[in-house]
């Protein structure tokens, strides 16, 4: 009798299992007489993936109300730490920062980031501090963020100059895509020297390709959490994963050959010029070639066009939401800086209203609310709790600006909060880390907290603003919609009257 097919099948797939169920008793005997922190219980090899649906950060601030701050998950066979109030991640970023300093193996980031050469993916050791300084010093520093002033002043007229001639028609604006565009032309001519329109990329245009990679570092892959599984993709997700990072390697290719032989020595350097400068230097401490200046490249474009953009429409979405809260703020910019002229950089200092809009923007929405996972570097008791080496850690910072221990009324959009209170939002105060905190803090904050200030200071003084179709403030569909940032799931439409006195 032949051999069928679908006997081969049924045995490879009792192999599988037997091989998954016995790497699962395995861990599971490492760990038995460990004291790990509490949490659910999870099934066996798959733990508790299935706990996790569409809005992740959610469904793991409801598990950390029953099991507490420290909570224990086990996601395939990979043990995850999730970190759900202000003590807690001071313990995980601080107080053990070194052991958390690392990232776990990603496949999404191996496959689009050049095998995690990127900043932000990157694993802690010698690469990784070394393009650290390099990001810092040579590519965020003060100086070179300062360099940028008068592009950004330009591209933001360019956006006020369109929204004037949309007032004049009393014409509706989505201020989603205007912003969108607006942080990716930016974007594109601080990394990359000049804006790039969607047809010189792909057909799917440039910003989608750019969200579409977020989006694929964002979603759970099993295979990350299963790796014996990994080859049969049955999510079909390194297939496009491999698609598009051939996309974004022959763009970036084009890119640095451009640089390369481009020879106007007037034009203010951009981050390319700044990283090509060091590459195959004898004298360069920075060890880079072409595979780590890619991958850099992408790290910043991904960095800067779509958080500062999401932070923005939540900042101005939470402010027609509350017509007050607008009024408030205008009137501090009507002091400050008057109706005879518009926002500058130099203003922003002295905007302390808007700076408590900003913080409880953040606080509400922050832009990565799970931020990027951590890895332990070795065996670590944190609060009594063992933690095994490779574990990752999940630091919910959505869950942290909602915890009632520290906010009063947390569900509610209230900026006077902050009032005497010395709350910073740069990463000393665990209560709100939007951009993370210790090592792996995000370097381009001071460069995000500026254009951020920016635009939400120039579209409040320039214009008053109402919503379509009258709906009423109280109506404004606020559904997130979940990745590796958390934009509006609905695009933000407003009508714009210009207010400034030319």
């Amino acid at each position: 009798m032949a051999w069928s097919l679908g006997w081969t099948w049924t045995i490879l797939s009792l192999i599988m299992l037997a091989y998954l169920l016995q790497e699962y008793w395995v861990w599971k005997s490492r760990n038995k007489n460990r004291k790990l922190p509490p949490g659910p219980r999870g099934f066996p090899i798959f733990g508790n993936l299935h706990m996790l649906g569409e809005f992740p950060h959610q469904d793991l601030h409801r598990l950390a109300k029953k099991h507490g701050p420290i909570m224990y998950l086990q996601l395939g066979f990979v043990p995850v730490i999730v970190v759900s109030s202000p003590e807690a991640a001071e313990l995980f970023l601080k107080t053990h920062d070194l052991v958390f300093a690392s990232r776990p193996s990603h496949e999404a980031a191996k496959l689009i980031s050049y095998e995690q050469k990127n900043l932000s993916f990157s694993p802690y050791g010698s690469y990784w501090r070394n393009v650290r300084k390099m990001c810092t010093l040579e590519l965020l520093s003060k100086l070179k963020i300062n360099s940028f002033k008068s592009m950004r002043k330009q591209e933001l007229g360019s956006l006020v100059k369109f929204l004037q001639e949309a007032a004049a028609n009393c014409a509706v604006v989505d201020l989603s895509a205007k912003v969108s565009s607006f942080s990716s032309d930016m974007s594109c001519r601080m990394v990359l020297g000049k804006k790039y329109m969607d047809n010189d990329f792909d057909e799917r245009g440039f910003r989608a390709l750019i969200q579409e990679g977020m989006e694929l570092l964002a979603v759970p892959n099993l295979g990350d959490y299963i790796p014996c599984i990994a080859p049969v993709d049955l999510q079909g997700l390194k297939r496009r994963m491999k698609a598009i990072s051939k996309i974004y390697d022959d763009f970036l290719e084009k890119i640095i050959d451009e640089h390369v032989q481009s020879k106007d020595e007037n034009k203010t350097k951009d981050f390319v010029d700044v990283m090509l400068s060091f590459m195959g230097s004898e004298e360069s401490e920075y060890l880079i070639e072409r595979p780590n200046i890619k991958a850099i490249i992408l790290d910043l474009l991904a960095a800067s066009m779509d958080t500062s953009a999401t932070a923005i429409d939540w900042a101005l979405s939470e402010l027609m939401k509350h017509p007050r809260i607008m009024k408030k703020l205008q009137k501090e910019l009507e002091n400050v800086v008057g109706l005879k002229r518009m926002v500058e950089e130099a203003d922003l200092d002295r905007l302390d209203y808007l700076s408590m809009v900003v913080k409880e923007t953040f606080r509400l929405h922050p832009v990565v609310p799970l931020l990027l996972p951590h890895e332990a570097r070795e065996d670590c008791t944190v609060n009594g709790f063992h933690i095994p080496r490779k574990s990752r850690i999940i630091i919910n910072v959505w869950a942290i600006g909602r915890d009632p221990r520290v906010w009063s009324d947390a569900e509610k959009f209230f900026p006077e909060r902050f009032l005497g209170r010395n709350i910073d939002l740069r990463g000393h105060d665990f209560q709100l880390i939007p951009f993370g905190s210790g090592r792996r803090g995000c370097p381009g904050m001071q460069l995000g907290l500026t254009v951020v200030r920016l635009v939400i200071a120039q579209l409040m003084h320039c214009f008053d603003w109402v919503l379509p179709n009258n709906i009423l403030p109280t109506e404004l569909d606020m559904t997130e919609e979940f990745g590796l940032t958390v934009p509006r799931a609905k695009h933000l439409l407003a009508i714009p009257t210009y207010r400034l006195q030319d």
